[in-house]
């Protein structure tokens, strides 16, 4: 009875403890789910930073047992000057020979004139910027636009009483009673109605021509009103607005004209093919002198208020684009001082120097001869140690004598030395089809830890742009040949610069095309698009794996006795029965 007790009393605790580490699970699944981030993107982000970029290329080799320099010139030529002899002892640098340069000297004699020309172009912008913003032109410009005006206003009222007389007077209208009234648009028998009805592709002429005054009339009061307060006290802005004005007060005014002598000048010809006299062919003769000469005053200040609108919208336009402009003279200024250095590098390479200390073994050139990047010129002992480093037939076509270098040694981790390449191999080793190239690095410095045959590994500097822009290289995307990277919203920008390592935007990014240079494990150069100090998006951090993180460590911290410990496969396991 008491051992049936006891089971009964396991069996209950067991079930509560079932319920409770069920209920506790549930707790923490649900906490999880409700207040935890997941399943928002996260983003890290870095600054665009200025510094230098060095583009290496690395080989292993050991140290050399030789200390016996084959020295090659990098350019071709025939040897014009021979300054050693065999046996003497050089320095670092001294001449050994010199290869006929004229033309290289000719190169760079063009690079100082393309880099002078180039700096000229640049000041005469920048003169051209100070002047522009000092306004000069643009002023003078506008005082044209104005005198104009005076002597457009001027004369308009004059011209509106002359076309007035022509257009709605009757004095070529016949019988003893007339009406022509343009206030209250009566027409029946005013000139220009007289002279439209001869042709009925004229009949809407004489009403147009009558609004069209109208209006002119109404405008030419508003634009006058306007340029004296202007004149008295207005800036080049309501200046232009009152040169607009006028120019379509003459507009407007040359389309009603060539209208109506159209109309006139058909009635002439009507009259003049039907064989007839008109009785008042003087008067017509009179008004069309009289339009065609309003015509020619109108269409002069037309022409005159429009190359004075053109020259402000020109300079308007020269001023937006001047930024670019100078920007564009600068790169061009770079290119050109990149091209002398370019030029200088490739003229030095005519004179051929000794790499380090040493003695001069044995010299084989003569004045005349001919000598190429493969021809030895001297055979050079030297005392410092050496590294024979071994790379592809790709990474040693970047290389040059001369390039700095840094040696590290497996036997001595603790131990960095400079170093320069003193020599290239002209000729490669194939080993089963694969091409490699032996060079020879000379130490800067002389350490009695390294031996001979130790092993180094060289990292060799082939390109160092110092003071460029830079960004991580997973920063930078590509698409169609464009190459571009995101960039927090305006408003994310403090939640972006505060966490760096993992930020959540509440808008999306946007993409910011970019020019790209030169790049090299880490970074990569860029040549425009970005400032100092600009945030860019360098990893977008998507929400499954944090969610799978979670779900593991749910599945994994909640075990049942008798249950699966994974979570997601269902039944008992075998042995895994309750315990009685």
């Amino acid at each position: 009875m008491i051992s049936k007790l006891f089971t009964q009393i396991k069996k209950r605790k067991f079930a509560s403890g079932i319920a409770f580490l069920l209920i506790v699970g549930i707790g923490y699944w649900g906490f999880g789910n409700f207040f935890s981030e997941d399943g928002v993107i996260r983003y890290a982000s870095a600054q665009v930073q200025k510094g230098t970029l060095i583009v290496s290329i690395s080989g292993s080799g050991q140290v050399s047992a030789s200390n016996q320099i084959d020295i090659k010139p990098k350019a071709s030529g025939d040897v014009v000057y021979v300054g050693v002899k065999n046996g003497q002892e050089v320095k670092a640098g001294t001449l050994i020979a010199q290869i006929d340069a004229r033309d290289a000297q000719k190169t760079v004699r063009d690079a100082e004139v393309n880099l002078e020309s180039a700096n000229l172009a640049l000041e005469k912008l920048n003169l051209q910027n100070k002047q522009q913003t000092r306004e000069d032109t643009l002023n003078k410009n506008y005082q044209d636009g104005m005198d104009i005006l005076s002597k457009l206003y001027g004369e308009f009222s004059t011209i509106l009483e002359n076309l007035k007389d022509v257009y709605f007077g009757t004095d070529v209208s016949s019988g003893v009673d007339v009406n022509c009234n343009i206030n209250y648009y009566d027409l029946r028998d005013c000139n220009i109605t007289y002279y439209a009805n001869r042709n009925k592709d004229f009949s809407s002429a004489p009403n147009h021509i009558a609004i069209t005054y109208k209006e002119l009339d109404e405008l030419y009061s508003s634009n006058i009103a306007g340029y004296q307060a202007i004149k008295r006290s207005g800036d080049n802005n309501a200046r232009g607005e009152a040169i607009k004005k006028g120019h379509d007060l003459v507009v407007q005014t040359a389309e009603m004209l060539k209208l109506s002598r159209d109309v006139i000048q058909y009635f002439q010809d009507a009259t003049i093919k039907n064989g007839g006299a008109f009785s008042k062919q003087t008067v017509v003769d009179g008004h069309i002198i009289a339009l065609e000469s309003d015509t020619t005053s109108i269409v002069g200040y037309e022409k005159d208020l429009l190359n004075v609108i053109n020259s402000v919208n020109n300079y308007l336009d020269s001023i937006e684009g001047q930024p670019l402009d100078l920007h564009s003279q600068e790169l061009t200024v770079k290119q050109r001082e990149n091209a002398l250095l370019d030029a200088k590098e490739k003229l030095a390479d005519y004179y051929v120097r000794a790499p380090f200390d040493g003695i001069i073994a044995k010299i084989d050139a003569k004045k005349g001869d001919p000598v190429s990047s493969a021809t030895v010129l001297a055979m050079l002992i030297t005392r410092q140690k050496l590294a024979e480093v071994s790379l592809n037939e790709v990474d040693v076509a970047q290389i040059k004598v001369g390039q700095k270098a840094t040696l590290t040694f497996d036997a001595i981790p603790d131990l960095t030395i400079s170093g320069q390449v003193a020599e290239v191999d002209a000729v490669g080793t194939v080993s089963q089809g694969v091409v490699t190239y032996n060079i020879k690095i000379g130490f800067d410095t002389q350490d009695d830890r390294v031996k001979t045959a130790m092993s180094a590994l060289a990292a060799i500097v082939t390109e160092a742009k110092p003071d460029v822009l830079l960004v991580p290289n997973s920063a930078v995307k590509s698409q169609g040949g464009i190459s571009y990277v995101e960039i927090p919203d305006e408003s994310d920008m403090s939640v972006a610069t505060a966490n760096v390592s993992s930020a959540i935007f509440q808008n999306p990014t946007r993409q910011q095309q970019i020019e790209v240079g030169t790049a090299n494990d880490e970074f990569t150069e860029v040549v425009s698009g970005l400032n100092e100090g600009d945030l860019v998006v360098t990893r977008t951090i998507q929400p499954t794996t944090a969610q799978t993180t979670q779900t593991q460590q749910q599945s994994g911290g909640l075990r049942i006795p008798g249950l699966p410990g994974g979570g997601g496969g269902g039944g008992f396991r075998g042995g895994g029965d309750v315990p009685h």
